[in-house]
């Protein structure tokens, strides 16, 4: 049974940081590609930051540049997500996304609540 669970999310002022984690299981970890995507309220899921499953490779959204860190622990089988210089605009619920390139293969979490406010 596939499983993606997310942790680490959280109320936080403008400038903090949060570290959010994603624990898998069910599947063969290190060859998928991992992602993290966030929806706010009113908004379309977008794309934060990706690692591909091989090489370490990371790609992250502009408005995440510079401040939001993606890495991988495949002897864990955990993504995470560090996100430092926070603002109000990052406020969204945060998921986490498997994915197995040239495969139908796509999994999601549940998503975990970022807030960022004064």
């Amino acid at each position: 049974q596939v499983q993606l669970v997310e942790s680490g999310g959280g109320l936080v002022q403008p400038g903090g940081s949060l570290r959010l984690s994603c624990a898998a299981s069910g599947f063969t970890f290190s060859v998928y590609d991992m992602n993290w995507y966030r929806q706010a309220p009113g908004k379309e899921r977008e794309l934060v930051a990706g690692i591909i499953s091989t090489r370490r490779s990371t790609n992250y959204a502009d408005s995440v540049k510079g401040r939001f860190t993606i890495s991988r622990d495949n002897a864990k089988n955990t993504v995470y997500l560090q996100m430092n210089s926070l603002k109000p605009e990052d406020t969204a619920v945060y998921y986490c996304n498997a994915r197995r390139r040239y495969t139908a293969a796509d999994y999601w979490g549940r998503g975990t609540q970022v807030t960022v406010s004064p």
